[in-house]
């Protein structure tokens, strides 16, 4: 089969219905920078009584009001308040940020409504907060439960917060997510076996384990720390997948494992291609319109973010996707899910026929990584373990070099 990116370059995608829809809010600021980390997130350096809350509720809002013509109408479906550390603000500012996106977007009845939060930052009285405001899910950055790798992590928080934490938020939320992290500097399988045992007695309803990498611009990339080999760090992973799954956990993504009925909704709508706006500095945005898919990006700086915010203008950069580039996309998310997902979900959420990936999806399966069913998306367990790989074939540049 021919390869087809020369007719995409001037196809269009098509919707007969928009995407599901999703807001995201990027709250940037943390209480210290970890050595590991290549999110857009700012050290707090401005004395103790923190960032400046009012004026960035402010600037969300204006955000997003300047937003809305282009989801007008819109149910939303799932809220995330990531970061940064969101829990550095306060219940009052984010009560004030949800009641204005209430009064601005229409919520499903069932609206899942994710914080994240940093267990240096924990109080009782701030996560009942939290959840009077409306929040409903609770994802706790614990990342381990050893001191020894906490502060090899450069975390503000200690074992016993760590702890604290966790016991609070699965009493006061009905779904709680922790975060853990694999592969640490001079971490054996016993050692990130005892932290999943850890987060097991706390009966959180989910877990996201997350393999250590030394990402581009972070101070581990550049002052590189001892990490176990690969072969190590293979059987920590797959260590941690049979314990989960005698606890019965389902392993629905690369890194997320959740009880039946317990995956992360908003999550789940990004890895299906769904919608999201994203409010907030350095937040990204995608929206489907009817015949096109446009992703923006905010100013990153919070203090470019505030002053460009006020002055509706909080975008940095705009573009229409490529029809080219819509199948990468789309696979880049979909085949992290376990489970894949239907294949007819690709016209869905792209707007373009199959057809548009079939030499792609020809060359994946023939090597073994996705599976032959046509009726579904699905990456074999070989795939899985080289998701890099079957990824890199729908990149356009990469298949064609395949042949036919």
């Amino acid at each position: 089969m021919a390869s087809i990116a020369a007719p995409l370059s001037h196809a269009r995608p098509t919707f007969r219905a928009l995407p599901p829809l999703s807001l995201y809010v990027h709250l940037p600021w943390c209480l210290r920078k970890c050595p590991y980390c290549d999110f857009n997130s700012h050290e707090w350096r401005g004395g103790n009584d923190g960032p400046p809350e009012a004026a960035y509720v402010d600037a969300l809002v204006a955000d997003l009001e300047r937003a809305l013509p282009e989801v007008w109408g819109r149910k939303v479906g799932t809220i995330f308040l990531g970061g940064g550390t969101p829990s550095l603000f306060s219940p009052d500012a984010i009560d004030r940020l949800l009641a204005a996106v209430r009064a601005r977007l229409p919520l499903s009845p069932e609206a899942e409504i994710t914080m994240e939060a940093n267990p240096g930052t924990f109080e009782r009285r701030r996560f009942e907060g939290y959840r009077d405001a409306g929040v409903t899910r609770l994802s706790i950055g614990v990342q381990s439960f050893d001191a020894r790798h906490l502060k090899a992590l450069g975390r503000v928080h200690d074992a016993d917060e760590a702890r604290a934490a966790a016991a609070a938020a699965v009493e006061l939320f009905d779904e709680v997510n922790l975060d853990l992290m694999y592969g640490l500097p001079e971490q054996e399988l016993d050692q990130a076996l005892a932290d999943v045992e850890q987060a097991l007695a706390f009966r959180t309803t989910h877990l996201s384990c997350y393999q250590l990498t030394l990402e581009p611009n972070t101070e581990f990339h550049r002052h590189p720390p001892a990490l176990p080999d690969e072969d190590a760090v293979d059987a920590m992973g797959a260590a941690i997948e049979q314990r989960l799954a005698r606890a019965g956990f389902e392993h629905y993504e690369v890194s997320a494992y959740a009880r039946p009925g317990h995956a992360s909704r908003h999550n789940l709508n990004y890895w299906r291609f769904g919608d999201y706006l994203g409010i907030g500095a350095g937040a990204h945005a995608k929206v489907s319109m009817p015949d096109r898919v446009v992703r923006e990006v905010r100013y990153k700086q919070p203090a470019q973010y505030l002053k460009h915010a006020a002055a509706g203008g909080a975008v940095m950069e705009r573009r229409d996707v490529p029809a080219s580039e819509l199948g990468f996309e789309f696979m880049l998310n979909a085949l992290r899910l376990t489970d894949g997902v239907p294949a007819s979900l690709f016209t869905e959420r792209t707007g373009l026929p199959l057809a548009a990936i079939a030499h792609e999806i020809q060359a994946a399966t023939a090597r073994g990584l996705l599976d032959p069913d046509p009726a579904v998306l699905r990456p074999t367990p070989l795939g899985r373990r080289f998701l890099n790989t079957l990824t890199a074939i729908f990149l356009r540049d990469a298949t064609a070099k395949m042949p036919a």
